[in-house]
């Protein structure tokens, strides 16, 4: 079976919820959203803690209230979705091939895509931790999920490897399930969360934060019974006759997470290295013409909040493209991530208009205080920021305008001032 689409959006976190509201309260009546899972929502069902929706709501949510109120109005504004719904492939041409239980195989010929797949998290395979294979040892989404969603207690003692925020939070959550966290370790010397769920997750519970500490040794038959861990020096390896060994039944993994673009790439979507997620310009289009990418698909965020508001400027962008309203631009503009920044979102600049205010998403590679960040465009500062302080946790953003823009090449650093 064959659908012809105006815009079909893959993915029903926030990130795809909110592209789809804002794109169907712009005008566009054929919207399909497409699901894995037997309900809306994406990750934020089993995410009960608040902090959600401070910036869009103007009040503190958890994360099933956050996708509720997109959900209704998903619903209220009649938006076609399909659950149960695996994407198996896409190409080019924006031609879908899709598969569920009630609709059979399916392929939906969109005039745009929006990419809302997410991110998922990075296991205990691509760490090669040596010693045995034992139960216990759990990636942090899942070891939420079996609490938060299943009403099950993965362990009685744990230790967490890495101080994502999924890991910070599920530090606080195993504590309030009556479990005893022995530490959370981190091989950077910062850690990679929030400030503040280092505060409320880990130092309102006393939990120790071990920085520059990684897991060298798992052991155990069936179930596990420890992990030796060890301090690292500056190039991140261990330091011989530092280890020590923990004992615990539970080791919670929270080392980072991969943006889901297997489909990306089948597309011939081209890929940032650093991100992992699609190279776009400052409407979120990918090198692929007509196909958007929003959220952590494009790069992981520290906030939700910020994820539904790119998600919104991605659909405005595709409403734009449907509508014909899209202009060639007059030059096309690099970004480059200088000293002392990670990367960049957008990481390409079209030039269309010279009055355009574009924002610029990036990270710092290390932690910084007292900072300063510089925009030079063919030798020539064309901005600069000072920070009291940058970290890589953290997301930041500036804004330049196009007409500062002589060249075909931009550069961000970041610097102690």
């Amino acid at each position: 079976m064959i659908e012809n689409r105006s815009l079909v959006i893959i993915g029903s976190g926030p990130a795809g919820l909110a592209a789809a509201v804002r794109a169907r309260k712009s005008g566009i009546d054929d919207v399909l959203l497409l699901e894995r899972e037997d309900q809306l929502g994406g990750i934020l069902k089993q995410c009960i803690h608040t902090g959600f929706g401070v910036k869009i709501f103007k009040e503190e949510l958890t994360g099933p209230e956050f996708a509720s109120r997109y959900i209704r109005k998903v619903k209220e504004l009649g938006i076609d979705y399909r659950l149960d719904t695996m994407v198996i492939s896409m190409d080019e041409g924006k031609n879908i091939t899709a598969v569920n239980p009630r609709d059979g195989l399916v392929v939906y010929k969109a005039e745009c895509v929006i990419l809302a797949m997410g991110c998922r998290e990075r296991a205990r395979g691509a760490l090669r931790i040596p010693g045995t294979n034992p139960s216990g040892i759990f990636t942090a989404g899942t070891a939420q999920k079996f609490v938060n969603i299943e009403g099950m207690k993965p362990g009685k003692t744990a230790l967490i490897l890495g101080s994502g925020d999924i890991g910070l939070i599920m530090a606080r959550r195993l504590a309030l399930e009556g479990m005893k966290v022995k530490a959370v370790c981190e091989i950077m010397p910062y850690p990679g969360g929030l400030e503040r769920n280092i505060i409320q997750c880990l130092e309102d519970f006393d939990i120790p934060l071990r920085l520059s500490h990684t897991v060298v040794r798992i052991h155990g038959g069936h179930r596990l019974e420890g992990v030796t861990i060890a301090r690292v020096d500056e190039l991140l390896k261990p330091v011989p006759g530092t280890e020590e060994y923990v004992k615990c039944d539970m080791l919670l993994l929270s080392v980072g997470l991969i943006p889901e673009n297997e489909l990306s790439r089948e597309a011939g979507i081209i890929i940032d290295p650093v991100t992992g997620g699609a190279i776009v310009n400052q409407n979120l289009e990918t090198s692929v013409e007509g196909i958007f990418a929003c959220g952590n698909v494009l790069h992981v965020h520290d906030l939700v909040d910020y994820v539904a508001i790119e998600a919104e400027r991605a659909a405005k962008s595709a409403v734009e493209k449907i509508k014909g309203k899209g202009k060639d631009p007059k030059k096309r503009i690099q970004i480059t991530a200088g000293n002392g920044i990670r990367y960049t979102v957008p990481q390409i600049i079209d030039y269309y208009d010279e009055n355009e205010k574009i924002k610029i998403y990036f990270r710092s590679s290390d932690k910084l205080d007292e900072s300063r960040v510089t925009v030079t465009c063919k030798g020539k500062n064309i901005y600069t920021k000072k920070y009291k302080r940058l970290i890589p946790a953290e997301m930041e953003y500036i804004k330049i305008t196009a007409s500062d823009i002589k060249g075909r090449k931009v550069i961000i650093e970041a610097e102690k001032r």
